[in-house]
């Protein structure tokens, strides 16, 4: 008995290693270039062990993927949890997302638009995302950083819309992703703020080009 506890601690260990090895590749040379041989080295074990976890590409980048996931939606609990105020998790979140934008190659993108499966999970997820931005957008409003005769279906219509705008165009391959998400966050979000939630957004902008 004991020993089927070793071993699947260890089988529990390896397969977190394989997604943090995958999910790092993936994001850093784009998925198309990484191959399951270049995981299987990468960590010392053979490819049969690998294959033996995950049995192909797909289901490796679908778990990469739900991972990433469940773990910005921990943060994002977490830092809604330990501020006070929408703008203060706003510019939290900005924070983080820059610091991982900084790691990712723009190709992980084309290349995860290749893969319709993974799509379809993808837009699952940003229907619940949806849901939490316009309960967001609300509790701006009754904090008086967000202008109270906004509606929230619209807002989170534009948001969707400059979404699909920039992947459609493929904007990530023209510019900076830090660039893009700079633009589309505070151009946004400023243009719903009250002037309580715009000189938040202003001392935060000046204060971080100081």
């Amino acid at each position: 008995m004991q020993e089927i506890k070793i071993i699947s601690a260890y089988r529990q260990s390896l397969k977190t290693r394989i997604l943090e090895a995958a999910s790092d590749a993936f994001s850093q040379k784009g998925i198309k270039s990484v191959r399951m041989d270049d995981i299987a080295q990468s960590l010392n074990i053979s490819k049969r062990t690998l294959y033996e976890i995950y049995e192909n590409k797909e289901v490796l980048l679908y778990e990469c993927l739900k991972t990433s996931k469940a773990r910005a939606q921990e943060e994002m609990t977490f830092i809604a949890a330990q501020r006070a105020n929408v703008m203060d998790i706003i510019l939290d979140i900005y924070r983080s997302k820059m610091s991982q934008l900084q790691k990712i190659n723009p190709q992980f993108y084309s290349d995860l638009e290749k893969y319709p499966q993974l799509q379809s999970f993808l837009e699952e997820q940003h229907d619940k995302d949806r849901t939490k931005l316009k309960d967001f957008l609300r509790r701006g409003i009754e904090e008086g950083y967000f202008k109270g005769d906004i509606n929230v279906d619209i807002i989170a219509n534009v948001f969707d819309a400059i979404n699909e705008y920039m992947k459609n165009h493929k904007l990530y391959t023209e510019f900076p992703l830090e660039q893009l998400f700079n633009n589309m966050l505070f151009v946004t979000i400023r243009g719903i703020c009250t002037q309580k939630g715009v000189a938040v957004i202003d001392t935060f902008l000046t204060d971080s080009q100081d």
